[in-house]
């Protein structure tokens, strides 16, 4: 049994904490937070221990590995703290917000042999793995597109942006690393608009955009548009779309149950979509922990590297600085 501290005890600990205790490769050890009475509320709920301090987590004997879901300027510590230990790591993406000190963390991990997994969460989902499958079978052929579609139900907070390091690293960096997935190429050339229509006043107080259109080609030409906004009336809008030589597969969005309805008053209505992304990738969450515990196990090597986060953080900060200039990027 692989023996588990989530370090975070917030919303996105709440998550793997709860995977862990319910996973059959592990046991979950304990909950470590700054903040007691998150770190106690979550560890009385799952029968664990509850501490104050990550890097006294780190260091338990009984601990054999961490999950790192703390605020984004501590990932590159706690990551190296426990892989300098020789425990094993999954850490919430991004890396860091500064390519410098991520391409140095990655070097680091690489120097120390260290097992760490970066969580991209999506790649887990069943209905993108099933893509992922078709693609390596052959059935649409040679890729020619990728076109993804990524809209949140509504913005965060301003006290939640004005740490975020912006929309293009923090929300369409999982766009950007399920592009590198999808094209099995990495994109050479990156071009974005950045617009403020959904709250202009807030997006000019923490100097973002909320509506974001990027466009990136490969060396050997194939295409990717990603299209994101913080705010879809609708609910959480997720749609992958692989385009191919010989046909195209279409990742389109859930929904609570797959009844239609018709009635005098209106046709075909459906249920709204699910409200956000803890309910829309649950079970990729779930099958996310369960792949770094097997490769871990296995001693595999890990299924999304931090050179993996390293790529994603490094295509945000060329839309980043194509939404500025006006200008397309060399990656």
């Amino acid at each position: 049994m692989l023996r588990v501290a989530v370090l975070g005890a917030g919303r996105i600990g709440k998550i793997h904490a709860a995977n862990a205790a319910a996973s059959p490769r592990a046991r979950l050890v304990a909950v470590a937070d700054p903040f007691g009475s998150a770190a106690a509320d979550l560890a009385g709920r799952l029968g664990c221990e509850a501490m104050l301090d990550p890097v006294a987590a780190i260091g338990r004997d009984d601990v054999d590995a961490v999950v790192i879901g703390t605020p984004t300027d501590t990932h590159v510590p706690l990551m190296l703290e426990a892989a300098g230990r020789g425990k094993a790591v999954l850490c919430e993406k991004p890396i860091d917000l500064d390519i410098a000190r991520a391409d140095a963390a990655v070097a680091e991990v690489e120097r120390l042999k260290g097992r760490v997994m970066l969580a991209f969460n999506r790649r887990f989902d069943p209905s993108t793995r099933a893509m992922r499958r078709a693609i390596d079978a052959g059935e649409i052929g040679e890729i020619r597109q990728v076109v993804i579609t990524s809209r949140d139900p509504g913005p965060p907070p301003r006290g939640y942006l004005e740490h975020s390091g912006g929309i293009f690293r923090d929300m369409t960096i999982h766009d950007f690393d399920m592009a590198r997935w999808l094209l099995g190429e990495e994109p050479v050339e990156v071009m974005a608009t950045g617009s403020r229509l959904v709250d202009e006043p807030l997006m000019r107080a923490v100097d973002d955009f909320d509506t974001v259109m990027v466009q990136m080609r490969t060396a050997s030409g194939r295409q990717c548009h990603i299209n994101c906004c913080r705010a879809a009336v609708y609910g959480y809008d997720q749609r992958f779309e692989v385009f191919g030589s010989a046909g195209m597969l279409l990742n389109d969005n859930l929904r609570p149950t797959t009844i239609r309805r018709w009635r005098q008053d209106a046709t075909d209505m459906r249920e709204p979509l699910l409200d956000f992304f803890l309910e829309r990738y649950a079970e990729a969450y779930r099958d996310e922990f369960e792949a770094f515990a097997e490769a871990v196990e296995a001693g595999a090597p890990m299924p999304v590297t931090p050179q993996d986060g390293r790529q994603a953080l490094r295509l945000a900060d060329c839309a980043l600085d194509s939404a500025l200039t006006g200008r397309a990027v060399a990656v």
